[in-house]
């Protein structure tokens, strides 16, 4: 599941729940991507996936099929 840490941004403009919401659009962005084999838009989904998931202090996801870890 997830592991939680402490929250690394405290400068956020939203809240826990918006950015949740940001998450699962880039998460469902980056699947629509990977199908359609569009390697710019999946970096571009995967660098906003990993910040977010920094922003709310869970683990970051890993790409290894784009260099990303």
């Amino acid at each position: 599941m997830f592991q939680f840490v402490q929250p690394q941004s405290e400068k956020t403009n939203y809240t826990t729940g918006q950015t949740w919401g940001a998450l699962k659009k880039a998460w469902r962005g980056y699947k629509i991507a990977k199908v359609q084999s569009d390697t710019t838009k999946m970096t571009e989904y995967a660098k906003k996936i990993r910040t977010l998931e920094h922003d709310l202090g869970v683990k970051q996801a890993e790409f290894p099929e784009l260099n990303l870890s």
